[in-house]
């Protein structure tokens, strides 16, 4: 299978997490970067995810490995061709970009209750169970066809750290292995209504999320 890999030309730790997943695999893989856009960091009072900068950047691991690596000015430098195409971390890609194109990404949340960003939050915040869903993707802010929703195991004794270490991990699991959903897809039974996107969580409902955290883990546990 010959498969696009896009990310930021910057270093990105998912990226390259899931890229040295897939080197264990029979595909042929190519490398396209995007312009990474630097942005002022928040404050926040709830790390959910690892800092995704602790990492090497996917220029420098592709050169090792001798696979091909296009630094791209923006999406429209993205060729069609591929059997597959995989975010491994991008920006919001362009009508022009995705037509044409089967490209998966991996949502941290069940779509279509769970979109937009701080997804771990906001299934804690709305009482929404937690799910990886993996997706091809559209020009709208996860919408694309779903391919599989995956349940994350939540137990009585777990803390947001534990939790949202255990999510984090199913995340790069499930895209490094996007295959065998494309070939046996899965679903997490459940009514999931559609709810608008979100944008980061403001700092004052994240203090309310974390006070509905243990009444949370107790009911989906």
């Amino acid at each position: 299978m010959k498969i696009g890999l896009i990310g930021y030309n910057f270093p990105h730790l998912k990226s390259e997490q899931i890229f040295h997943n897939l080197l264990e695999k029979d595909y042929k893989l190519e490398i396209f970067l995007l312009p990474f856009i630097s942005r002022k960091k928040r404050v926040s009072l709830i790390h959910h995810r690892p800092d995704q900068t602790n990492s090497i950047d996917l220029k420098t691991i592709g050169e090792k490995y001798n696979i091909r690596v296009n630094l791209c000015k923006n999406d429209f430098d993205i060729p069609n061709g591929f059997d597959v195409y995989l975010i491994l971390g991008s920006n919001l890609l362009s009508k022009d970009c995705v037509l044409g194109k089967k490209i998966i990404n991996c949502h941290p949340g069940i779509i279509p209750s769970v979109r937009g960003l701080d997804s771990f939050k906001f299934s804690i915040m709305n009482n929404i169970e937690l799910g990886i869903t993996l997706h091809f993707i559209d020009d709208k802010v996860d919408e694309g066809e779903v391919i599989s929703t995956i349940k994350t195991p939540i137990y009585i004794s777990d803390s947001l750290e534990t939790l949202s270490r255990r999510y984090y991990e199913n995340e790069i699991k499930i895209l490094s292995n996007f295959e065998q959903y494309l070939k046996k897809p899965e679903f997490v039974k459940g009514n999931f209504s559609k709810l608008p996107p979100t944008m980061r969580m403001k700092i004052e409902d994240e203090s309310i999320m974390v006070r509905k955290f243990d009444s949370y883990v107790e009911f989906f546990s």
